[in-house]
């Protein structure tokens, strides 16, 4: 999906595939993320901050939350976590705790016994909430004002972990309590910490590459069964269910609205509207990626209707599919993604397609699609995507490819490289798929 300081380490399992290995080929669904990785995380925050006090917060579900969007909670809170739809909690990071117990607390909402007949019972604070959670320290958050001054009187220090947000949005949420907190209590001070989340989330872990891994499986079966319905007279709508139903169909959700867009359409960036029928001669762009407990894959094929490319669309893919190449040649440690983006725009600059490629040459992939970017190069164990385009509007010609890539010791391995790409697979796989 196209998108508009030294990398923190952390000390649990960091190890990535090995780019010899066959990418996108795991098949056997792997398990969620382990409850130990979550508190490993956690762990890491804590010394990292150096006894500076901090909060993650869960986010406000709003009332008039509709069904068929299931509210979920903030993904920084989610990523020290692993929970979801917990309306109102908060992570408590308070160093300079007596009790190292208590230095970690996860904060939930009160009990409610009226909304519980609506929502479901909720649970008590008790040792098997702490076996579930994977937290020693349990609270309320109608605590959270009291502990929090408390550990502002002791430390002195508290310590943004939430993305600042552009001065023309509400402040960031951890920032406005802290502001209050300072009214309160002389001498404290507020520091940057808005890194130190995205460089952990940056780096994936074995456990979490292998459900990327997954997850990019799964788009390639809903790629492929896509290609057996892409014929003249098939709408946009009906591919992009068929899209869906795959998804579910391994126990994943679309991480975005599906992309297809045939014809003119192709060169919408994230057309959604899913309103043309398919025509003779027309490509269609599909950009998709399923999630799976909790990450994303992210790819795009451009695919010809009626089977096979013209000589103008063969020449346009040909150009991006060489962008596409020199800028996975490009990742490696240590590379930016600006010089990534660079090297793509040469290959369409020289093809004199220059003013056609109006985006960035890809971005994070992870528990978001557009994932946290945090601040320098690249590093391994990042996942990123690959996607150049050309758009000609006044042809109705919208070329894209993305790939999704693991950075590695080495360089590159593209997860999604099983997925057709070049002109001759992708004219092969429609021909096998239409006989």
């Amino acid at each position: 999906m196209p998108a508009r300081p030294k990398v923190v380490r952390m000390r649990v399992n960091m190890t990535v595939m090995n780019p010899e290995q066959d990418a996108g080929q795991t098949q056997t669904a792997p398990p969620p993320v382990p409850l130990e990785e979550y508190q490993a995380r956690r762990t890491h925050v804590l010394e990292a901050l150096e006894g500076a006090a901090a909060v993650v917060f869960a986010g406000t579900e709003p009332h008039d939350n509709s069904l068929l969007a299931r509210w979920k909670t903030n993904r920084l809170f989610w990523y020290l976590t692993g929970l979801d739809f917990e309306s109102g909690a908060v992570v408590l990071f308070d160093p300079s705790a007596e009790d190292p117990e208590r230095r970690i607390t996860l904060l939930l909402a009160p009990r409610d016994p009226e909304a519980e007949r609506w929502e479901g019972p909720r649970e008590f604070l008790d040792s098997a909430l702490k076996s579930k959670t994977g937290f020693s320290s349990l609270g309320r958050v109608t605590s959270l004002p009291a502990r929090l001054t408390e550990a502002a009187r002791r430390t002195k220090r508290l310590a943004c972990l939430h993305p600042f947000s552009p001065y023309t949005a509400p402040i960031s949420p951890d920032l406005e309590v802290f502001r209050k907190v300072c009214e309160h209590v002389p001498g404290v001070s507020i520091e940057d910490r808005t890194q130190l989340l995205p460089q952990m989330r940056a780096i994936k872990s074995a456990a979490e590459l292998a459900l990327i891994n997954y997850a990019v499986h799964i788009t390639k079966e809903a790629l492929g069964s896509a290609i057996e319905h892409i014929s003249p007279g098939k709408s946009e709508k009906a591919l992009a269910g068929i899209l869906v139903e795959t998804f579910r169909h391994y126990e994943a959700e679309p991480a975005f609205m599906p992309i297809v867009a045939s014809g003119p359409n192709s060169t919408i960036l994230h057309y959604v509207r899913l309103e043309r029928t398919l025509g003779e001669g027309d490509l269609v762009v599909i950009d998709c990626g399923a999630m799976y407990h909790g990450y994303a894959a992210d790819v795009t094929r451009t695919l010809p209707v009626g089977g096979r490319f013209s000589l103008e669309q063969q020449h346009v893919y040909e150009v991006v599919l060489e962008a596409n190449q020199i800028a996975i040649d490009a990742v490696r440690p240590g590379i930016t993604v600006g010089e990534i983006q660079a090297r793509a725009l040469e290959v369409i600059r020289r093809a004199g397609y220059e003013d056609f490629f109006f985006h960035g040459i890809g971005h994070q992939l992870g528990i978001e699609v557009h994932d946290v970017m945090p601040d320098g190069p690249l590093a391994p164990g990042m996942v990123l995507t690959i996607e150049p385009g050309i758009y000609l509007e006044d042809r109705g010609i919208g070329v894209r490819i993305e790939d999704d890539v693991l950075v590695t010791d080495k360089g590159a391995q593209v997860l999604t490289a099983q997925i057709p790409k070049t002109i001759e697979d992708i004219e092969a796989a429609i021909a096998q798929a239409s006989s």
